[in-house]
């Protein structure tokens, strides 16, 4: 595979490669209240945003009866039966409400938090 990147060079003679570069066009909105319009074009063209940016690719589409891609992975793994890693290594753990409580109590000014804390530290 060959790569033809452009890199800068060192010095007056160097060429920019942060310039190359697609924006998305300045776009009049109309409609707006007088006067808005207008603004929000001076403010497209003061920072204009960068355009095609390109999208991840997408993984490879397995066929269902395709051979497995981990031969070394039990059928049962991500499963809550079975051999290999069981489903809390697929499904995240949502936090239980006392570390939820715990966590809203040192942003909480209502007492609201600090009242349910005791209630569930009893």
């Amino acid at each position: 595979m060959e790569v033809n990147e452009k890199v800068s060079g060192i010095g007056a003679g160097s060429e920019r490669t942060d310039l190359n570069v697609s924006q998305q066009p300045t776009r009049y909105i109309s409609g707006m209240p007088y006067g808005q319009g207008q603004e929000t074009m001076s403010q497209q063209q003061g920072a204009p945003m960068a355009g095609g940016v390109p999208m991840p690719a997408m993984p490879e589409i397995v066929e269902l009866g395709a051979p497995t891609q981990f031969p070394n992975e039990p059928i049962s793994s991500g499963s809550s039966w079975g051999a290999g890693p069981g489903l809390s290594s697929v499904v995240p753990q949502a936090p239980n409400l006392f570390t939820a409580v715990e966590k809203a109590l040192q942003s909480d000014d209502s007492g609201v938090a600090e009242f349910l804390y005791n209630r569930l530290n009893r």
